[in-house]
């Protein structure tokens, strides 16, 4: 963000109470207002234009109670502005809820997610603020801080994240969740102290949520004081004003019936929703493996040994041995129907409509009538091996749990209407040595759900007022509308806060050689396209300063390149990859997430490092590094797009989204027939176009800094492509014809850069990856050089040496022998 003030709190003890206040040592700074469409916005500091835009835009949607679909790039200020317009819009309805007399829920010693007690009665709306993960929600609580605005206010979390029981906190997934409420129930000879503490806690902090926490301040107020930060959590969100959540608590059916709010007229905003639409159709959508399946078999067998091995011991008959061999029985036929399908081809699978599934299932005598039971044994079955000691040493969770969800979604309502939106999907899978051993094939079974908007159906049902999507980077706009099957009446592209030099947008469709650069399935893996980007990654690595990231297509081509270039050369010059390093050391995005914390800490030290001019993070579009970084200032100073990211076309899951979606666009439903439907082939363009807008928005991260945008492929030439980038950026492209010509803009941008001096950005919070180096790297000696001619001579001449010097570079450096002679021609 580029705001330089931020407002401070810290924690107060006032006798037993926890208090939270303001830092009396901090003067209260004179906000400024603005009237927007009526409402009085309290806004910490001096607004953009795109800023006021944004405002009103958001207190319309709510005045209107109508939905919005809102893009704002990163470093405008977004998610400030939604909180104090969205805040001013709900205080213009009255005052919020905070201080002792707005309470009245009173805690029971009643376990929230179990049976929770009524909600509060407001005639105001509750406002529900969701974002991707619990760090991106830290940020927000951070920008509700610097605002004037104190709503009641709480973040829900997790056990895994909020348990603060010695033993408890230990567990994971079900066996925390059903550990939890054993020991939260009443009358049992070992209890949790810390559930029993929630009541009085609560009586005697009334004030707890007034001004904003933290997960990390209801995990100290445990720890301090004793009550357990989830259901301290889980009581105080049924009287607060905003709720703060990460977005899959609305999008999940058993979260979202977890919530105790009154739903009515609430207002529901999906902040960073740029990947929602895949996110409700993979929450709504399973996969099951053969090997899991197996793991379900042996654990309903086991359950059977459990439930006879008690009988015999303690005469317990708690848990019914048959109703467990009945479970196992039927898991057995399932694997036995799904290793029956007819494969006729293994690349195209076995596909059937969605509702076939429940012809699948019948034949198994499973139905909606038996579904019900089937799940309550399931249940008794997960509870019975989570309190089997020898099943919680190995530390796995239970599978079956994963078969119970399943089928909570496939018989979620009678009508079986959603499975129109549904393809069943079975498919061969490499089957590993024990199945091919027992002759056995390797299967998953898959429900895959087309239509995102099934997920949101319920917000309609349930009278939600608005739901406003937000991003940095939605655009193309018009996929997000159809594919939610919702009406986004009010939507904007806001342009950016910064100015025009402090912005290099081009496409750069030829190599350094004239060759061009086109990164499709035909030309990415001939040996003379990686030679010619990797050429032209090595003069972008001497031209941009400090860090530069460079985002390719794909796992595969980013592989093949890298290998292409440590191995092209010969015995009298460098290999390509050599003269990269000779410039910036090189990072590559690791496939698996748990080395991606070590490739960011090398990039950070690489950056660091005054050797050489930087560091160069090789990455993927749709990979971590192009998801919620922050690569302010120092730390991307460029980006390289190396082709269009494209989904594999004959990959089952895009293949049956593309038939799905043209099938809709032939046969509209009646209430559609006026608008034109996504067709398969836009959506698959649109999908690759937003990968690319993702990548991109790393750099220029606040209002001070400064960065270019460099597309290496001949395709995004083309208006069509162009038209789906985001709008902030297409002023700024420039399409050009010699690869020399963008080179020399390209240096002379960063020869201007170099003498800007940027206001010093704010430290990162913690929560996200801090990607801010304070050191400066060495800047290229032809950019120095022009620098000072540019002090001691006129402008003419300035620009006369420039090129010189970077002809200069180019052709001392980057090009093979064979183009020395013709290279003042093409520059």
């Amino acid at each position: 963000m580029f705001y330089k003030t931020t407002t401070q709190f810290k924690l107060v003890k006032k006798g037993k109470p926890y208090h939270f206040s303001r830092n009396p040592n901090i003067k209260k700074r004179k906000m400024p207002t603005y009237k927007l469409r009526g409402i009085d916005v309290d806004f910490p500091f001096e607004a953009y234009d795109c800023q006021l835009v944004y405002m009103e835009k958001v207190i319309d949607a709510l005045q209107k109670r109508c939905n919005a679909l809102l893009e704002s790039p990163t470093g405008t200020g977004k998610t400030l502005c939604l909180l104090c317009a969205t805040l001013a819009w709900r205080k213009s309805l009255g005052g919020f809820s905070t201080g002792s007399s707005q309470r009245k829920s009173e805690f029971h010693g009643s376990q929230s997610d179990v049976g929770p007690s009524e909600s509060q009665s407001s005639n105001h709306p509750t406002i529900v603020y969701t974002s991707r993960t619990h760090s991106q929600l830290r940020q927000v609580v951070q920008e509700l801080r610097r605002s004037n605005y104190r709503p009641k206010m709480i973040v829900l979390g997790s056990r895994e994240q909020l348990c603060i029981h010695e033993d408890v906190s230990l567990l994971r997934g079900k066996a925390q969740t059903n550990a939890c409420r054993f020991l939260c129930r009443k009358r049992q000879k070992r209890s949790c102290t810390h559930f029993s503490r929630v009541a009085d806690y609560m009586k005697s902090n009334p004030h707890i949520g007034d001004e904003p926490v933290d997960i990390e301040d209801l995990v100290n107020i445990g720890r301090k004081y004793g009550p357990c930060p989830y259901y301290v959590a889980r009581e105080l969100h049924k009287t607060v004003d905003i709720l703060f959540a990460p977005y899959n608590y609305l999008i999940d059916r058993e979260y979202r019936g977890s919530l105790n709010f009154e739903w009515h007229n609430s207002i529901l905003i999906f902040d960073e929703a740029h990947n929602l639409e895949s996110i409700c159709a993979d929450a709504a959508s399973f996969d099951l493996s053969s090997g899991l399946l197996t793991a379900c078999i042996s654990e309903a067998k086991h359950c059977v040994d459990l439930a006879v091995g008690r009988r015999e011991e303690s005469n317990d008959k708690s848990g019914n041995p048959d109703n467990f061999a009945i479970l196992r029985a039927l898991l057995l036929k399932l694997q036995k129907r799904i290793d029956e399908v007819p494969i006729e081809s293994k690349e195209l699978g076995f596909t059937k409509p969605g509702p076939y599934i429940y012809e699948l299932l019948a034949d198994l005598n499973i139905t909606h009538e038996t579904a019900s039971k089937l799940i309550e044994i399931i249940e008794d079955a997960t509870v019975l091996l989570e309190e089997d000691k020898k099943h919680d040493a190995k530390g796995n969770g239970c599978r079956l749990e994963i078969i119970g969800n399943i089928l909570k979604s496939i018989y979620r309502d009678k009508g079986n209407g959603h499975a129109d939106s549904y393809r069943v999907h079975v498919q061969e899978t490499e089957a590993n040595a024990t199945e091919v051993f027992k002759g056995k094939s390797s299967r998953i079974l898959s429900w895959w759900c087309f239509n995102p908007g099934i997920a949101m159906q319920e917000f309609s049902e349930r009278g939600v007022g608005s739901i406003i999507l937000t991003s940095g980077t939605l655009s193309p706009l018009d996929s997000f509308a159809q594919e939610f099957k919702l009406d986004f009446p009010i939507q904007l592209e806001n342009p950016h806060v910064i100015s025009s030099n402090q912005i290099w947008a081009g496409v750069v469709p030829l190599g350094p050689s004239g060759r061009p650069f086109n990164s499709s399935f035909r030309f990415r893996d001939s040996p003379e396209y990686k030679q010619e980007l990797g050429n032209a990654i090595v003069n972008f690595a001497r031209i941009v300063p400090d860090g530069l990231l460079v985002f390719f297509p794909s796992y595969y081509l980013l592989d093949q390149c890298i290998s292409c270039w440590k191995n092209m050369g010969n015995t009298n010059s460098s290999t390509i990859w050599e003269r990269i390093c000779k410039f910036k050391k090189p990072v590559i995005e690791p496939r698996q997430s748990s080395l991606f914390p070590m490739a960011i800490e090398d990039y950070m030290t690489k950056l660091k490092d005054t050797s050489t001019s930087g560091a160069v993070f090789f990455a993927v579009c749709r990979g971590k590094v192009s998801e919620g970084l922050d690569f302010a200032d120092h730390a991307g100073r460029a980006v390289v797009i190396t082709g269009m990211p494209f989904a594999t076309r004959t990959d089952p899951k895009v293949r049956l989204k593309r038939e799905y979606l043209d099938l809709q666009a032939q046969s509209p439903r009646e209430g559609c027939k006026m608008i034109k439907l996504l067709s398969g082939e836009e959506w698959y363009n649109q999908q690759a176009s937003r990968a690319v807008n993702q990548s991109v928005g790393r750099v220029i991260r606040h209002r001070h800094d400064y960065g270019a945008i460099i597309f290496c492929d001949e395709r995004f030439a083309q208006s069509s492509r162009q038209s789906q980038i985001s709008v902030w950026i297409l002023p700024h492209i420039k399409c050009y014809s010699k690869f020399g010509d963008a080179v020399f803009t390209l240096t002379r941008f960063f020869r201007d850069g170099g003498s800007r001096t940027p206001a010093k950005p704010e430290l990162a919070d913690q929560k996200t990856l801090d990607l801010s180096p304070t050191s400066t790297k060495p800047v290229p000696d032809e950019i120095k050089t022009a620098q000072a001619l540019d002090e001691s001579y006129t402008e003419k001449l300035s620009v006369l040496m420039l090129k010189a010097a970077t002809t200069r570079a180019i052709s001392e450096i980057f090009l093979p022998p064979i183009f020395h002679v013709s290279l003042r021609v093409w520059i």
